[in-house]
């Protein structure tokens, strides 16, 4: 039975599994992974820069005033809100690309594989949520719950791939999906939340671009130029609507088609007819034709690969490399000082935020899990078990990009908003630190493959 098994897996099954689930997912935890260090590196330069002689230029660079001109209408914003409104957008709409693959194809495409990492996710949003409300509840603060209730995918993944083999693939594979599902919920706290007024001249209009770009893509419309232009548009709108702009890109992403233009048969039988009309021009000499039958071919190759999948890996080192960090360069400055420290460390927006991470990750995580299995409703990963579980936890509680972003959104007070930049990054720091050391600290975990090798050794030999 196993020699029957491992002969389907290592043919077609295997290659299947491979490039559909295993590489995608690979490729996507090594770029969070590097990209979580040029993160780290952009937070280290803004806390440097701010507490440098030369803080005024870091202030003054991002204070400068940008305007952008449609003609329909006029965008005038400082350098670090055209940073968060303008090419966060793209970052959000990798995000929006990420969870439809997965709600597609990935850890959450059923039921059944989705409600443990999403139960656990809505724990570990829950759990920071209600730790920093008690320490809020009833001030002008208590608006910044949603902070403490975001992942930083980079920096949790990158956490993970230090400790390389002392975490088991499926608990990687289980934070990842964790993860992506806290995205969705954060966008939706984003949306709902924190949106103050509305206006709905530019709600229509951007409803009307939507349905613009819905026409043209059941009118099967791949040049990228109109898309590009229509989803300018859109945001601009959504700048306008009083809804946050950066959800144009989530919307973007899930109208993003999954599906690759030709299927399996329509690909095997085209592929085989130009193989045949580039031999016969081959056999000609007829150099056109030949370039033709290529031309086609490319045509053809590029169109198996679904346009999200396709975006997705074009734009994911650009927002990983480029955007994510110079957001964490606008955002992450904190003028530090012994007195601030002081103030910032008994202040319940700091407090909230950190403990909310630390504590309030885990403990949602944990508990949301642990119903879940117990009540019969989900199946821990292979190979792992809850302590593990709560390893994931305290990983997850490493929260920055989304959660710097929440925080610009909540406070319009430069200290409340210092208060809770201080909060995050001393709890994402703890939160890796003792994560790491619970994790390490835990038995090392047995391979699969090492329990297959074994079950085959003990089993009686047929020979």
């Amino acid at each position: 039975m196993l020699r029957a098994v491992d002969t389907f897996i290592g043919g077609q099954g295997r290659r299947f599994v491979v490039r559909r689930f295993v590489q995608p997912a690979q490729r996507f935890a090594a770029i969070e992974a590097s990209g979580g260090i040029v993160l780290l590196i952009g937070a280290i330069v803004a806390l440097a820069w701010v507490n440098s002689p030369w803080d005024h230029s870091y202030y003054s660079l991002w204070e400068t005033e940008l305007a952008l001109d449609l003609h329909l209408f006029k965008i005038e914003q400082h350098l670090g809100h055209a940073v968060n409104d303008g090419l966060m957008v793209l970052f959000f709409f990798v995000v929006g690309l990420e969870i439809k693959r997965e709600l597609v194809s990935g850890e959450l495409s059923s039921p059944r594989r989705a409600i443990l990492p999403a139960a656990a996710a809505l724990g570990g949003m829950l759990g920071p949520a209600l730790i920093y409300t008690a320490f809020n509840a009833g001030s002008e603060t208590a608006h910044g719950w949603g902070i403490p209730m975001a992942t930083d995918i980079a920096f949790a993944v990158g956490v993970l791939t230090l400790l390389g083999k002392r975490v088991p693939t499926p608990l990687k594979v289980f934070l990842l999906a964790l993860a992506v599902a806290d995205d969705l919920g954060g966008i939706i706290v984003i949306a709902v939340f924190y949106t103050e007024s509305l206006s709905l001249e530019a709600i229509g209009w951007a409803l009307l671009v939507l349905l613009i770009i819905l026409v043209i893509n059941r009118g099967g419309v791949r040049a990228i130029g109109p898309y590009v232009f229509l989803g300018v548009l859109f945001w601009a709108a959504m700048l306008k609507s009083g809804i946050h702009a950066t959800i144009a890109g989530v919307i973007l992403a899930m109208l993003t088609p999954s599906r690759p233009y030709y299927s399996s048969a329509d690909y095997d039988a085209t592929m085989e007819r130009l193989q045949a009309e580039y031999a016969l021009a081959r056999a000609d000499g007829d150099h056109d034709r030949m370039q033709e039958a290529l031309a086609q071919m490319e045509d053809l190759v590029s169109g198996m690969e679904s346009p999200l999948d396709r975006l997705e890996h074009r734009l994911a080192p650009w927002t990983a490399y480029l955007i994510v960090p110079i957001f964490s360069l606008a955002n992450a400055g904190v003028a530090v000082s012994g007195e601030m420290l002081r103030t910032a460390f008994s202040s319940p927006v700091t407090l909230g935020v950190a403990f909310g991470l630390v504590f309030g990750k885990p403990i949602g995580i944990f508990l949301a899990s642990w119903i879940c299995v117990r009540l019969g409703l989900a199946q821990l990963p292979a190979n792992t078990n809850f302590r593990q579980v709560l390893g994931a936890g305290m990983i997850a509680g490493i929260g920055f990009t989304v959660a710097l972003f929440i925080a610009g959104l909540s406070f319009e007070n430069p200290a409340h908003l210092d208060e809770a930049k201080i909060g995050i990054l001393v709890a994402s720091i703890m939160a890796g630190l003792l994560g790491s050391a619970y994790l390490l600290l835990l038995p090392a975990p047995k391979s699969a493959d090492h329990g297959l090798e074994a079950a085959r050794s003990a089993a009686p030999s047929r020979a």
